[in-house]
């Protein structure tokens, strides 16, 4: 199982830019913006409103993995935007801070990303995914779970559940949203004793959870990857 540290770099810059995203043009990830990085999927059509997965990087990256998961993720299934975290709403305060005024300007600054994404493409509004490495796992949760209405799904790729601040207060709208974790065996950020007693929160609560373990550490993987496009796919084309 291949680590995301190692992945060719040659991949993604071969479907990304250095200038504005051009959608017509097909995949191609923006820095000119200031505020956040974007994807275009392979032969864009804008008379078609795509998913929307909106990436939280851990505290260790930026908005610029953006550019490095999406390859692996999907080339062709989603528009995606990664919003730049500022100092005072960054994924990891957003992940363990029980400060209301944090999580606002996190949750805003998670919306001020959907808004930007869709002036550029074409969305629909009914298909919007939270994703997340490590304490962007965490946050986007956590935003979810603050929203839950306003998402298809939120999914955390080696983030532990949110504490603090009640992340289950909105619990019986919360229940229709559905979530993903995806965990290392050998993690040392979310160990198993942790991912169970989660588990066990979340199914006696009602939710929607789905769990995928990995013989992997708290490194990010390509397996999690491919499995994060099939689980959205699947939310919204159900078998």
């Amino acid at each position: 199982m291949n680590r995301i540290q190692s992945l060719l770099e040659d991949q993604a810059r071969a479907h990304a830019t250095p200038a504005v995203a051009s959608a017509r043009a097909g995949s191609a990830v923006s820095q000119l913006a200031t505020r956040c990085a974007y994807f275009a999927p392979l032969h864009y059509e804008s008379n078609y409103a795509y998913p929307l997965l909106v990436w939280l990087p851990g505290a260790s990256d930026d908005e610029r993995q953006l550019s490095r998961i999406m390859p692996h993720v999907s080339m062709r299934n989603f528009v995606a935007v990664a919003p730049r975290r500022t100092r005072s709403a960054s994924s990891q305060k957003l992940a363990v801070s029980e400060s209301l005024e944090v999580l606002q300007v996190a949750e805003r600054q998670v919306f001020e990303a959907i808004e930007l994404a869709q002036r550029r493409f074409r969305v629909s509004p009914q298909r919007i995914f939270l994703a997340g490495m490590a304490e962007g796992g965490s946050a986007a949760l956590r935003v979810g779970l603050m929203n839950p209405q306003r998402f298809a799904g939120a999914a955390s790729l080696g983030g532990p559940f949110p504490d603090g601040n009640r992340p289950l207060r909105l619990l019986d709208e919360a229940r229709s949203l559905p979530l993903l974790l995806a965990t290392g065996r050998a993690s040392q950020r979310y160990d198993e004793t942790r991912v169970c007693h989660d588990l066990r929160l979340l199914h006696t609560a009602g939710m929607s959870v789905t769990l995928r373990q990995y013989t992997c550490g708290d490194h990010l993987t390509t397996q999690m990857l491919a499995d994060l496009n099939r689980w959205m796919m699947g939310v919204i084309c159900p078998s």
